[in-house]
C-alpha cells in the first residue's frame, strides 16, 4: 500500500508539471502570434531622402545573396548569351527613358524582375522631373550583366569589382550619379549634375525602402549599384 500511494503521488505530481508546462508553451505560443499580429497592424512608416548619400551602403552579401536567388547561372564568356534569350531580356541601346552607356566589360541583358525595376527607376526620375517643372534628362547606364571573362579583365582595371560579382547574375546594374543625357537643346534651362543626383537619389530612396532593391553608392565609379530584390 504505501508503494501504492507513493505512486499515485507521483502520477499526480508529473500530471501537474506536465500539465503547466503545456498550459506555458500555449500562453507563449499565443503572446508570440498577438506579437506578430501587432507588428503587422503597424503600417511601415517610409521616410524621406535628406541628402546623405551614404545611407545607400547595402553589405556585397545583400546584393550576392539577392542576385544568387533571383538571376540566372553566370555565364563564362559573351557567347553563353545564347543559352540565356529565354531567361532574359534585351535591353535596347536608348529609350526615351534611359540611355546605355557604350558598354566595354558587359552585356545589355537583365532578368525580367530587373529590367522591371530600370524601366521604374527611370520613368520615376522623369515623373519627378515634370512634378518639378524641369527639363528631362535621361539616366545613364553604364554597366549591366558581365561574364566570367568581364570580370576577370575588369578587376585588372576596378579594385571594386569583385570574382564573385552580382553583375554575373542578370540582376544588377550601375546607373551613373555624374552624367546624364538631357532631352533637347543644351545650355537652356539646363539643371545642375548636383540637383539630378539629388532627384535621382530620391527616387531610389523610396524604392529601396519598399524593399525593391539593394544600393551601394560608389564614389570612385560614380555610379548608383543596385540590384532587384
Amino acid at each position: 500500500m504505501i508503494f501504492t500511494h507513493s505512486f499515485l503521488l507521483m502520477f499526480v505530481y508529473k500530471t501537474i508539471i506536465y500539465a503547466m508546462l503545456a498550459l506555458s508553451i500555449f500562453a507563449c505560443k499565443n503572446k508570440d502570434k498577438e506579437a506578430e499580429k501587432t507588428e503587422e497592424s503597424i503600417p511601415k512608416v517610409y521616410t524621406r531622402f535628406r541628402g546623405d548619400y551614404k545611407t545607400f551602403n547595402d553589405m556585397p552579401e545583400k546584393h550576392l545573396s539577392a542576385a544568387m536567388a533571383k538571376g540566372i547561372t553566370p555565364m563564362i564568356n559573351r557567347e553563353d548569351t545564347a543559352k540565356h534569350v529565354k531567361d532574359m531580356v534585351r535591353l535596347p541601346m536608348e529609350l526615351n527613358l534611359y540611355k546605355i552607356d557604350k558598354l566595354t566589360h558587359s552585356v545589355p541583358y537583365l532578368v525580367p524582375d530587373a529590367s522591371a525595376l530600370l524601366i521604374q527607376i527611370c520613368a520615376n526620375f522623369r515623373d519627378s522631373l515634370k512634378s518639378k517643372k524641369l527639363p528631362y534628362y535621361k539616366p545613364i547606364i553604364t554597366s549591366i550583366t558581365r561574364t566570367q571573362e568581364d570580370v576577370t579583365g575588369l578587376t585588372k582595371r576596378n579594385r571594386n569589382a569583385s570574382d564573385n560579382s552580382a553583375h554575373t547574375y542578370g540582376t544588377t546594374f550601375d546607373i551613373s550619379w555624374k552624367r546624364f543625357q538631357k532631352i533637347g537643346v543644351s545650355g537652356t534651362n539646363d539643371v545642375s549634375v548636383d540637383k539630378l543626383k539629388l532627384i535621382l537619389a530620391q527616387v531610389l530612396h523610396d524604392l529601396r525602402e519598399r524593399d525593391k532593391c539593394y544600393i551601394v553608392h560608389e564614389r570612385k565609379q560614380a555610379c548608383f549599384h543596385i540590384t532587384v530584390r
